[in-house]
């Protein structure tokens, strides 16, 4: 079977401080072209090193609120990958928990 590259994009706009102003994002294969996002983290294994390489960036004027709710929903994910990852359902059910009572801190859970 032939391989192919599949091409992601990030384009940071900085100021005269370095600051990130905006933030575009592509990847082609997945039908995203030209987002805009207003953070992100990045992360990479470095497995000759054993260490994780990460980037992590947010606009300036990106209110705290929404890095709270951006933050909760990353671990989330992050624990669903964990799970497709290595199986590990009982940590799986620990994160999550956490992740709740991340929530539960943060005033993040809406009454039903």
């Amino acid at each position: 079977m032939a391989t192919k590259n599949s091409p992601i994009s990030i384009e940071v706009t900085i100021d005269e401080n370095k600051i990130p102003e905006k933030i575009i994002w592509s990847a082609p294969d997945g039908d995203v072209e030209n987002e805009e996002a207003q953070a992100m983290l990045l992360a990479f294994w470095d497995g000759k090193n054993q260490e994780t390489l990460r980037m992590d960036l947010w606009v300036k004027e990106m209110p705290v609120d929404q890095m709270k709710i951006f933050f909760h929903q990353t671990l989330l994910t992050m624990s669903d990958t964990y799970l497709r990852a290595t199986q590990d359902e009982k940590m799986t059910v620990t994160m999550k928990d956490f992740c709740d009572y991340f929530a539960e801190k943060l005033n993040l859970k809406k009454d039903n």
